[in-house]
């Protein structure tokens, strides 16, 4: 019975995301030194946009570009101007060269806690390495932006755990605070 219940639930949230997320603007940035130099192919990125649209997402932006923190800055900034959700993929963890989540931090006005531990709890259930990555998700402008891991996996996983949050976070930005 409880897991039926469970079914329904998932059923009913993903068609509930699917009518709230339709034609919502979304950009993907794979943060890649080794994508970005054409020496590896991105397919997290990829693999995040396909998502985005399954889930009613217009994805009208795609980049890839390598883990320089001023141009990670720049291009969140930019696409904010014409986005309601920024999705990274990459520059997560704590090699000296991933620094994705400074870079969001430096342009957010705020960040959301809450929705980066819900990806590293539920990544933890998978594998204890998900406690490594240092993604957040935080507010540029009127964006919500999501740092996620740079494998195609993970970065699936990941926005898959939070992926409920996600249009109630757009619909907050976007001024519609009435509760129901």
């Amino acid at each position: 019975m409880a897991i039926e219940k469970e079914k329904k639930r998932k059923m009913y949230s993903s068609t509930t995301e699917l009518q709230r997320t339709r034609g919502c603007t979304a950009g993907v940035i794979t943060v890649s030194d080794s994508c970005s130099r054409g020496e590896r192919q991105d397919l997290s990125g990829p693999a995040v946009a396909t998502l985005l649209e399954k889930l009613g997402f217009q994805v009208t932006a795609r980049e890839v570009i390598p883990d320089e923190a001023v141009q990670i800055q720049r291009t969140i900034i930019r696409l904010a101007r014409g986005v309601r959700l920024i999705v990274t993929t990459g520059g997560t963890g704590i090699a000296a060269r991933d620094v994705t989540p400074e870079a969001t931090a430096a342009v957010c006005q705020r960040l959301v806690d809450g929705v980066a531990e819900r990806m590293r709890g539920e990544g933890a259930k998978k594998t204890p390495f998900a406690a490594l990555s240092r993604g957040l998700c935080g507010v540029c402008e009127n964006t919500l932006v999501l740092n996620l891991p740079g494998s195609p996996s993970g970065a699936v996983e990941s926005f898959q755990a939070v992926a409920e949050l996600i249009p109630h976070a757009i619909e907050l930005l976007s001024g519609k605070t009435e509760h129901k």
